[in-house]
C-alpha cells in the first residue's frame, strides 16, 4: 500500500514514486490498493470496533443456539444443512456487497480518469503527472521505485456511494469471518456444551487450565498447587474473567469463550489487512481465507489460531517497523507480547523471522543499524509485555528452584515428518497456495513481499529443523507450522487474485474494452470466488466431525452425553467432589492423586500429578513424582502398611503430600488393592506415552489408627485424609 501517512496521522492516500503495496503500477484515478486506506487512528479504533463487534455477535448467536433443539451432530444431518445455508448467506452477503463497492470503483474511475488510465497505458511517456520522489519521514515509508502518474488530491474524489451501502458494507466485511465462525462451528456444536474434542487427551488439560483460572484470578499452574504457570496462561486468564462475568463453571465456558475469541480474532485480521493493503475488498478476502483456514488446521487450539491468523500481518509489520512507522512498532509490540502471552512456539518462530528480515534488510538492502536498532526496541518491549505471564516461572528458575521432567517437545506424528506443501493440493486452497507461491517469487521486488517470501523461509526452516533436532532425542514441533505455512501463501494468493484484477483486460486494452465488459469481467470473477468460498467453507463442519462428535460422545461436567447415550464413569465426578466438600475441603487448597485426570477438568482440585509429562510443568519434576507414587504404592504391600506409617511416609515427600485419593477398585476389595496408572513418556515412540498400572495395598488406609475416611462412588475408591 502505498500512502502518505504518519504514525497516527492520517492524510489522503496517494500514488507517489514508490511503489503500490501488493499492486501494478497504478493508473491516475485510484485503481490501486489504496482507495479504502485507513489513517493511524481510524486503524486502531477500526480494529477495537470489529474484534468487539465479531465477539458480541457471535456470543449472542451462541446464546440463541443454546434455546434451540437441534439434533447432536453424529446421529443426524440437519446440522451440516443448516450450517451450509447459512454460509452460503454470509458468503452471498459479503460478495454482493463486495462486488457493488467494487463496481462503484469501476464506474468511478471510467468517469473520472479514463483518459489518465489511457494515457498511462500506452506508455511511462504519456503519463499526465510525474511525481517527486516522496521524502523519508518515520510513518510508513515507501521504496523509491519507477515513476508512476499521480493526480492532484483535488482530483482524487472517493467513489459516490449511498451512506447506508457503506455503513452495511463495512459492517458485514468486518464481521463476516466471526459470522463463518458461527455457521462452520458454533451451529454444529449448539446441542452440546464440550467443544471440539470434548475432554478428549489434549482438551483435557486445556479445561483443566481455564477451570483453574475461572476459580481463581491467581495466574497460578493448571494442575500443581503452589507453583507459577509455565504453560502461557493469557488466553486461560481472559477466558476465567469471561466466565465469571457469565456466571458459567470454567468447563462450560471452554466452548462459548473459545467461539467468541476466534471470531473476535478473525474480525480483527479484516481492518489490520485494510490498513496494511489499503482495500477493504481485498482485506475482506484475506480475513475470509484466512479464518476458514485455521477452522480446518487448527480449531482445537483456539488460542493456537487466534496467535496465526495474525502471522501473515506480522511479516509486513516487520517491514514497515524496520523503515520506521511507529504504528507498525507498535502493532508488532503488541502481537508478539500478546502472541507469547498465549502461544510460544508461533511467537518464537515468528520473532525469528522478524531478526532474520532485520539482519538482511539492515545488511543487504539498507545497509544501515536502524532496523536492528528498531527491531531491539521491538523486542524489548515485547518481551515486557509477555514478562507479566512468563516472569513468575523465569524468577523461579532464576531463584534455582528445582526442575525436571518436563518432555514438551517430545512429539513427532507423521505430518511432523513431510514437508507442507499446501500449493500442490487438489483443492481451491491449493490454487490459491500456488499463486501465493508465484506471487512471491514475481513481486519479490517490492520491500512488503520480499518481508513474507524471507518469513516464508524461515517457516519452512523451522520445519526442517524440527526433523534434525530429533537426533538430538528432541523436535521443535514444527508439524504445528504447517498452519502459519498454509495461511503465509494463501494470503499472498488473495492479493495475486487482486493484482489480476487490476491487471485486467480493461487496463491493458483501454481502447477495446468497454466499461460494461471490465464490470463483466469482475463479476465473473467474483462469481468464481463466491463459488469456490462456498465449496470448501460447507464442508468445514465434516472436515471437523471426529473432533465435533466427542463433543457429544463425552460426558459433559454435568455428567451428561449431549448425544443422550450413557454417560461414563466421568458422571460419578459430581458425587466424588460432594464427598470432598462435605469433608470442609476447599478444591484450589486440596492436592488429589488420581489418573481421572478429567475429575480435575471440571473441578479445580490440585494434583499431586499431571496428566503426562508433555504438558507438566518442569517445576513440578514430573519424573521424581512418578518415582514417588510407584515407592509409596510397591511399599504398601509391606513396610508401610501400616497407615501410621503411611502417612508419615507422605508427610515426608519432598512434595506436598496428597489429601485425596480416587483409585479404580472396590472398596471391600482387600486383596486386588487399588490402582493407579502412571504415566510414562516412551518418545520416540508413537504414540508417545504408555499408562502402566500400580495397586496400593487397602490395608494403608484402613487399618487401625487410620485417618482416612474411605467411600465407594461409583467404580472409584475415594480415600480423604481426615482434617
Amino acid at each position: 500500500m502505498t500512502h502518505a501517512t504518519d504514525g497516527f496521522t492520517a492524510a489522503p492516500a496517494r500514488t507517489t514514486r514508490g511503489r503500490v503495496f501488493f499492486g501494478p503500477t497504478a493508473p491516475a484515478g485510484g485503481a490501486d490498493f489504496t482507495s479504502d486506506a485507513l489513517g493511524g487512528r481510524a486503524t486502531v479504533l477500526a480494529i477495537t470496533a470489529a474484534g468487539a463487534g465479531g465477539g458480541a455477535l457471535t456470543l449472542a448467536s451462541w446464546f440463541i443456539l443454546k434455546m434451540t433443539s437441534l439434533p447432536a451432530f453424529g446421529g443426524s444431518l440437519v446440522s451440516r444443512a443448516l450450517s451450509t445455508a447459512g454460509t452460503v448467506v454470509v458468503l452471498l452477503l459479503v460478495i454482493s456487497l463486495t462486488f457493488l463497492w467494487l463496481r462503484d470503483e469501476h464506474h468511478d474511475r471510467r468517469r473520472r480518469g479514463t483518459d489518465a488510465v489511457r494515457s498511462l497505458a500506452r506508455g511511462p511517456g504519456a503519463a499526465i503527472h510525474s511525481a517527486a520522489p516522496a521524502p523519508h519521514d518515520t510513518g510508513d515509508t515507501d521504496e523509491p521505485g519507477p515513476a508512476t502518474t499521480d493526480l492532484p488530491d483535488s482530483d482524487r474524489v472517493d467513489p459516490s456511494r449511498p451512506r447506508w451501502r457503506v455503513w452495511l458494507t463495512y459492517v458485514a466485511c468486518y464481521l463476516s469471518p466471526a459470522a463463518l465462525v458461527v455457521t462452520t462451528l458454533a451451529l454444529p456444536l449448539s446441542a452440546t456444551r464440550l467443544y471440539l474434542d470434548g475432554i478428549t487427551v489434549d482438551q483435557g488439560f486445556r479445561t483443566q487450565f481455564l477451570t483453574r483460572l475461572t476459580d481463581s484470578p491467581v495466574l497460578s499452574d493448571m494442575n500443581y498447587i503452589n507453583m507459577p504457570s509455565y504453560y502461557p496462561g493469557g488466553w486461560f486468564w481472559f477466558g476465567g474473567r469471561f466466565a465469571n462475568l457469565l456466571g458459567l463453571d470454567g468447563w462450560a465456558a471452554f466452548q462459548p469463550w473459545a467461539l467468541v475469541s476466534l471470531a473476535a480474532a478473525a474480525s480483527m485480521v479484516v481492518p489490520t489487512w485494510q490498513r496494511l493493503s489499503g482495500s477493504l475488498t481485498v482485506a475482506t478476502g484475506v480475513g475470509l481465507t484466512s479464518i476458514c483456514l485455521v477452522l480446518v488446521t487448527s480449531p482445537e487450539e483456539p488460542y493456537a489460531a487466534i496467535v496465526a491468523l495474525g502471522a501473515p500481518a506480522a511479516t509486513v509489520l516487520t517491514r514497515r517497523a524496520l523503515d520506521g512507522s511507529r504504528l507498525a512498532i507498535l502493532g508488532l509490540i503488541v502481537y508478539l507480547g500478546a502472541s507469547a502471552s498465549i502461544y510460544t512456539l508461533y511467537t518464537g518462530v515468528i520473532a525469528l523471522s522478524v531478526v532474520t528480515v532485520a539482519g538482511v534488510f539492515a545488511a543487504a538492502v539498507d545497509r544501515s543499524w536502524l532496523p536492528l536498532l528498531r527491531m531491539v526496541l521491538v523486542g524489548a518491549s515485547s518481551m515486557a509485555i509477555a514478562s507479566v505471564v512468563w516472569g513468575p516461572y523465569l524468577l523461579a528458575i532464576a531463584g534455582g528452584e528445582p526442575h525436571s521432567g518436563a518432555t514438551a517437545m517430545h512429539y513427532l506424528p507423521y505430518s511432523g515428518t513431510q514437508i507442507p506443501m499446501p500449493m500442490f493440493s487438489f483443492s481451491a486452497v491449493g490454487v490459491l497456495c500456488l499463486l501465493g507461491m508465484i506471487f512471491l517469487v514475481v513481486r519479490a521486488v517490492d520491500r512488503d513481499i520480499r518481508a513474507m517470501g524471507i518469513s516464508l523461509v524461515v517457516f519452512y526452516g523451522w520445519i526442517v529443523a524440527s526433523m534434525i533436532a530429533t537426533l538430538a532425542g528432541n523436535t521443535l514441533l514444527g508439524f504445528r507450522m504447517d498452519t502459519v505455512v498454509t495461511l503465509q501463501l494463501a494470503t499472498a494468493g488473495v492479493f495475486a487474485i487482486a493484482e489480476l484484477r487490476l491487471l485486467g483486460p480493461d487496463t491493458l486494452y483501454p481502447h477495446q474494452i468497454s466499461a460494461r465488459t471490465g464490470r463483466g469481467v469482475t463479476l465473473v470473477m467474483v462469481t468464481l470466488l463466491l463459488i469456490a468460498g462456498v465449496a470448501y467453507a460447507q464442508t468445514i463442519p465434516q472436515r471437523n466431525h471426529n473432533a465435533i462428535d466427542l463433543a457429544y460422545t463425552d460426558t459433559d461436567g454435568g455428567g451428561v452425553r449431549a448425544d443422550l447415550y450413557p454417560p461414563d464413569a466421568g458422571a460419578w465426578y459430581g458425587e466424588i467432589d460432594e464427598q470432598i466438600r462435605d469433608r470442609g475441603y476447599v478444591p484450589r487448597d486440596t492436592v488429589v492423586l488420581t489418573d481421572e485426570h478429567n475429575f480435575m477438568s471440571y473441578h479445580p482440585y490440585r494434583g499431586f500429578q499431571a496428566f503426562t509429562s508433555h504438558y507438566a510443568n518442569p517445576l513440578g519434576q514430573f519424573d521424581l513424582r512418578n518415582r514417588e507414587i510407584e515407592h509409596w504404592a510397591t511399599v504398601s504391600w509391606n513396610a508401610l502398611a501400616d497407615p501410621v506409617k503411611f502417612v508419615a511416609a507422605l508427610d515426608a515427600a519432598d512434595f506436598t503430600p496428597p489429601d485425596v485419593f480416587i483409585l479404580r477398585g472396590d472398596a471391600g476389595d482387600s486383596e486386588q488393592g487399588w490402582k493407579y496408572d502412571i504415566a510414562e513418556d516412551i518418545y520416540p515412540n508413537n504414540p508417545n506415552v504408555r499408562f502402566r498400572g500400580v495397586w496400593f495395598n487397602p490395608a494403608s488406609f484402613t487399618g487401625d489408627g487410620s485417618p482416612w475416611e474411605i467411600e465407594q462412588v461409583g467404580p472409584f475408591v475415594v480415600v480423604i485424609r481426615s482434617r
